[in-house]
């Protein structure tokens, strides 16, 4: 079978879950598209925005995508949104002709990923010319905390960019 004829069958005869993963698809395509973003954040849905001048956040809402099969969101699906966040928030924080690269994350899982939407807020904790370091609390929108993630992240310089 073609990708195309299992695409059709799928639209044609898919759950709703597997409807939620081909619109997430097409979501990843388009952002990649339009925005030259990475496929999984398109899958995420992520969007940012800055909070203050030191603070970026993403809000996500929680899909079929991102749950393990006990139902809760994915420890490596929370750790990519603070990951992402994080990075982010530096990468918007440094001129044009640098960009940040994660060199090290640890991650604490407190309370399992639960509920209908997650909140990844970084902050910029020391912006130097060669290391960046943030952290970013991930919650629900209960408010419970569900992971805090420090971040080191490497400061490069654009090289052939665009080639």
């Amino acid at each position: 079978m073609d990708l195309k004829k299992e695409v059709l069958d799928i639209l044609s005869n898919g759950t709703a879950e597997e409807l939620e993963i081909m619109g997430l698809a097409v979501q990843a395509i388009k952002q990649k598209q339009e925005r030259q973003s990475a496929y999984p954040s398109g899958f995420l849905g992520l969007r940012g925005e800055f909070i203050s001048e030191r603070e970026y956040q993403f809000k996500v809402p929680i899909t079929s995508y991102m749950l393990n099969r006990g139902g809760i969101v994915h420890g490596g699906i929370t750790a990519t949104i603070a990951d992402s966040t994080m990075g982010s928030l530096v990468n918007r924080s440094l001129p044009s002709e640098k960009f940040a690269v994660t060199v090290e994350m640890k991650t604490n899982y407190l309370q399992p990923g639960l509920g209908q939407e997650l909140i990844s807020t970084a902050r910029l904790i020391r912006l130097g010319e060669t290391l960046a370091v943030a952290d970013c609390r991930v919650e629900n929108e209960r408010g419970t905390l569900i992971a805090l993630t420090t971040g080191t992240f490497a400061i490069q310089k654009w090289s052939n960019r665009g080639s």
